[in-house]
C-alpha cells in the first residue's frame, strides 16, 4: 500500500529521529531495543493519526490536515478529541519539520517492550483499536494503558 501525498509519516520520522539523536540520546528513560518509526498514519476527520514509536515514549500523534478544530497548544494544554472508542485528551507540541501536533501518551517511558517489533505491533493494535466502538475497548484506562494488547 502506498502512503498519499501528503502522509507526514517521513517528516515525523525525521523529527524525532533527530530528537533520539540529539537531545534524547543516552538519556535513562530510553528503550534501547526501539526506535523511532511512525506506525499506521491515516485521515481521520481532518487529521492526521497516527502512533509515534519511539525509545522515550509511544503516543497518539494528531497533525492537522484540514481540520478547523485543530488548536496549537502549550505543552500543558489539552484538547479532546472523540474517536468511536473513546475520548482522550491530547497534550500540544511544536517541531520544526512538523510543525504544530498533539500528542496522547500510551507509554512512557515503554520499559515494557522487548523489542522494536513488539512495539510496532502494539502500535498497530492501538491504531485497530481507536477506530473499535466503545464497548470493544474494556475502558478508556485500559486503552491508554495498552491493556488490550500485551507487549513482546
Amino acid at each position: 500500500m502506498s502512503a498519499e501525498p501528503d502522509d507526514p509519516s517521513t517528516a515525523v520520522e525525521a523529527a524525532f529521529g533527530r530528537l533520539a539523536a540529539g537531545p534524547m540520546a543516552g538519556l535513562p528513560l530510553n528503550n534501547p531495543g526501539l526506535r523511532v518509526e511512525a506506525v499506521g498514519f491515516r485521515r481521520w476527520e481532518g487529521l492526521w493519526v497516527g502512533v509515534l514509536v519511539s525509545p522515550w515514549t509511544i503516543s497518539l500523534l494528531l497533525l492537522p490536515s484540514r481540520c478547523p478544530d485543530f488548536r496549537t497548544l502549550a505543552g500543558d494544554s489539552t484538547q479532546t478529541w472523540t474517536f468511536p472508542s473513546g475520548r482522550y485528551a491530547f497534550r500540544g507540541g511544536l517541531i520544526t519539520e512538523v510543525g504544530a501536533y498533539q500528542s496522547c501518551s500510551l507509554f512512557s517511558p515503554p520499559s515494557e517492550f522487548t523489542d522494536h517489533s513488539a512495539a510496532r505491533a502494539t502500535a498497530q493494535a492501538v491504531m485497530a483499536a481507536l477506530f473499535q466502538d466503545g464497548a470493544a475497548v474494556h475502558s478508556r484506562r485500559d486503552f491508554l494503558r495498552g491493556q488490550f494488547v500485551r507487549p513482546g
